[in-house]
């Protein structure tokens, strides 16, 4: 079997060629795992907090402008419609009954509609954190149906917000065995949120008032 022999020029340049690999294994097994790629972990590390202080330092330099949108975004919506006009719980309590009597007197059509119980409620619960103090009334009702859904759309749809909770409905056993009456005993809880005392001045924060108009009644069973 014949040997190959390398020409002294190929033995030089298979040996730069074995040197190069070994100093490419050295370099790796030796110096990037062990010190190159930690040092440029660390450097993209840098990179992403040098990002994130230069947003937050941005947003900190808009803190002033954004308090005084916010306050007076407060101050207007402290304002507005959504509250109950009274700054009294007890008088804004006896304006939720008032309302009741008035939504059931405006919707005498397809049957009729009476209030047969409306009582404060003391000391309402509030959510924890809730800014703005509450005021409700429990309501009792005997109702047909159309009267009834047209009491309640009245009621929520409308300003200032009004919220319908804990809401019962079952028939009256009576008038649907005699075919006379109302068909329908109604149970619910009536609140709305008393406007502040005192309203938000223009560059002073300020909570946001209630979001939304009330769209959360019971189903109907």
């Amino acid at each position: 079997m014949k040997t190959l022999k390398l020409s002294p020029r190929d033995s030089r340049i298979a040996a730069v060629g074995l040197l190069l690999l070994a100093l490419l294994l050295a370099y790796f097994l030796l110096l990037h795992w062990w010190f190159v790629a930690p040092l440029r972990d660390i450097a993209a590390q840098m990179d992403d907090l040098r990002d994130t202080q230069s947003r937050y330092a941005a947003a900190i330099a808009e803190k002033p402008l954004l308090q005084r949108r916010i306050a007076a975004l407060g101050a207007g919506r402290a304002a507005s419609s959504a509250f109950l006009p009274e700054d009294d719980p007890n008088t804004a309590t006896a304006d939720l009954m008032q309302r009741v009597v008035d939504a059931v007197g405006a919707h005498t059509q397809g049957g009729s509609c009476t209030v047969t119980q409306k009582m404060p409620v003391p000391n309402p619960q509030v959510a924890a954190g809730e800014p703005y103090r509450k005021a409700a009334a429990s309501i009792n009702l005997s109702c047909d149906i159309e009267p009834l859904v047209g009491v309640l759309q009245s009621l929520e749809q409308g300003t200032p917000y009004l919220f319908v909770d804990s809401l019962n409905i079952y028939r009256n056993p009576v008038t649907a065995r005699q075919g006379s009456g109302p068909s329908l005993e109604v149970q619910f809880t009536l609140s709305g949120y008393v406007r502040p005392a005192n309203t938000a001045p223009a560059g002073a924060a300020s909570s946001p008032a209630p979001d939304g108009a009330a769209d959360a009644t019971g189903a109907m069973p």
